[in-house]
């Protein structure tokens, strides 16, 4: 997302295993229960909409409110869709190479002012490929983006991009390092509008957006759609502003609706020979590099996850106030949108309605901790030179936001632990000898790093 879970699509039809037919999607009841547990008792959104497809059915199921003007919870309700616009993006970016505007071997700085200096490693320059799997070497964020803020990437500017990316000096050599990178996506999309002489947004709407059907597909809202425009949430469910992204746009900037996300992944995952950009589609995943998370590959723009006896095309995305999911099972041929007013994370659900062989999160029980206790965590834990988290308790509550990065909750399971759901991520803190909070251990994805409390 922008945020740090950050993962859709677009498996081309000769690369997709050999299909088996699903038998039938979850009942409405079923999906109803969950995404009730998930609003009424979890209280981790507000209003979601869930839809599962293949290419002769949908199904929708939708529970809670959305805010909107015209108060509708529906297919055409519209959210912020956070990093999935990452894979619109390198949809873009094959298109432009169908055209023969570009390579994916190109170097990045060949579409770059010549006053920019583009980092380089070993003689290795970052090419347009590089940026689009996530092992460009850049950085997840640029310097310049505030830790917090109800719209952090706003004042962004390209001057300032300029700047990073002239200073910066890469630790891993272009093509042989995947780290998830909002910067990279962002450039990208700068990149190409450079070289079409466009916006981002106006690009992407003709090359890709209208060409597939998406009318509500964009970054700048129509009447109809600002009336449609769902109030997104913080994790604690209080109203979050709307994020811009002016800058780095091809990283997380689009807003859409459920619906035109089940035509882009139909579009995408199953058009026949004939369909509209066949030729883009097909190019999306046929490079694919390996990452250091579990059972987990990236393509352009979209990861693919093995496990349960099938693979998964999957992205997820969120701003401050958003969470979104769209996946599509390879084997099964069939696919999920879910779209959610808050920023917690529903990629649990929409792994589940894409393959019902992934199961539900589940909920430790919570252990009460006194508020004064809670306060004595808040603070700043430094991981590493460039990435902090910010611990803030409020109202009996704690929170954590990493750097450039929404807030989500922390659940207590005993007096100086406690966890993130819906990611496998744990947080202990430890004192020293004189009883004061110093560290904090944090665990995720099976690695633990000491984070020093800087203040």
């Amino acid at each position: 997302m922008i945020a740090r879970r950050d993962f859709l699509l677009g498996a081309m039809a000769s690369s997709v295993l050999a299909a088996t037919a699903r038998a039938d999607f979850a009942s409405d009841d079923e999906v109803r229960d969950i995404l009730r547990e998930r609003i009424d008792r979890a209280h981790q959104s507000v209003g979601i909409v869930a839809i599962s497809f293949d290419s002769a059915r949908e199904k929708i199921v939708t529970y809670g409110q959305s805010g909107s003007a015209v108060d509708q919870l529906d297919r055409d309700t519209v959210f912020e869709i956070g990093s999935i616009t990452k894979v619109f993006t390198a949809l873009l970016l094959t298109e432009m190479v169908t055209r023969g505007e570009v390579a994916l071997d190109d170097p990045v700085s060949k579409f770059l002012p010549g006053t920019v200096k583009m980092p380089d490693r070993n003689g290795k320059q970052i090419t347009l490929l590089d940026l689009a799997t996530y092992t460009s070497g850049l950085p997840r964020i640029p310097d310049g983006i505030p830790a917090s803020g109800d719209n952090p990437y706003a004042a962004y500017t390209v001057e300032q991009l300029y700047a990073f990316l002239s200073s910066y000096t890469l630790h891993y050599d272009p093509g042989t390092h995947y780290e998830y990178s909002n910067l990279g996506f962002g450039l990208l999309g700068h990149a190409l509008a450079l070289r079409a002489g466009s916006s981002y947004e106006d690009l992407l709407v003709s090359r890709v957006c209208e060409p597939l059907g998406l009318r509500d597909t964009c970054i700048s809202l129509s009447n109809s759609m600002r009336e449609r425009l769902a109030q997104g949430h913080a994790s604690n469910l209080k109203p979050a502003s709307n994020w811009d992204i002016p800058t780095l746009a091809g990283a997380g900037a689009l807003r859409s609706t459920a619906s035109d996300l089940v035509k882009f992944v139909k579009a995408t995952c199953l058009s026949g020979a004939n369909a509209p950009l066949r030729s883009a589609i097909d190019m999306l995943l046929q490079t694919r590099r390996p990452t250091n998370l579990p059972n987990t590959e990236v393509g352009l723009g979209c990861f693919i996850r093995t496990g349960n006896k099938d693979e998964i095309i999957w992205k997820d995305g969120g701003t401050g106030g958003y969470a979104s999911f769209a996946g599509f099972s390879t084997t099964l041929r069939s696919g999920a949108i879910v779209l959610s007013n808050s920023i917690n994370s529903v990629n649990d659900i929409g792994f589940r309605l894409t393959n019902p062989a992934y199961t539900i999160a589940q909920y430790p029980p919570e252990v009460a901790v006194d508020p004064a206790v809670l306060a004595t965590y808040q603070g700043v834990y430094e991981m590493n030179p460039k990435f902090a988290l910010t611990i803030r308790a409020e109202a009996g509550r704690l929170f954590v936001r990493g750097t450039g990065q929404p807030e989500f909750e922390l659940f207590a399971e005993d007096q100086n632990r406690f966890f993130m759901r819906f990611v496998d991520a744990q947080g202990t803190f430890l004192r020293d000898k004189d009883g004061a909070v110093d560290r904090l251990l944090w665990h995720q994805n099976g690695r633990y790093a000491y984070c020093r409390r800087a203040h």
